[in-house]
């Protein structure tokens, strides 16, 4: 390859990682504090680009909130020794995640407990 042609092979390449790196910001959630969360889980879908769990959680005046976690990919996930039944539809779980900035009910997960087990990471 002639030096002026690597070249514009590396300046196109930039073009393409770039978009590709700033699709994983997480500008949205507010990075700064954790929320802590309890509930049932209602749905899992280990998937990739993003895992998500679905949990309903009691609020303060007794009703139930529907809550979306956004998780780490499941191939990461599955790096880190998680497994498709490591969370399932039924189970109880504890979460720390960072919440949306605007306040409604997403968050970015960072740790998950499963019943009275210890808290994992997630993200």
């Amino acid at each position: 390859m002639k030096p002026t042609s690597f070249g514009l092979a590396l300046i196109c390449s930039l073009f393409v990682i770039g978009p590709v790196s700033a699709h994983h910001s997480h500008g949205n959630y507010d990075t700064t504090k954790f929320t802590n969360l309890k509930g049932t889980v209602t749905e899992v879908q280990w998937i990739n680009p993003h895992s998500w769990i679905y949990l309903e959680v009691i609020n303060d005046k007794g009703q139930t909130d529907m809550w979306a976690l956004e998780g780490a990919s499941w191939t990461q996930l599955a790096r880190k020794g998680w497994k498709k039944d490591s969370i399932k539809a039924g189970d109880h779980v504890t979460v720390r995640c960072h919440q949306l900035h605007d306040g409604s009910n997403g968050c970015l997960l960072g740790f998950v407990a499963v019943g009275g087990a210890t808290e994992r990471e997630v993200d």
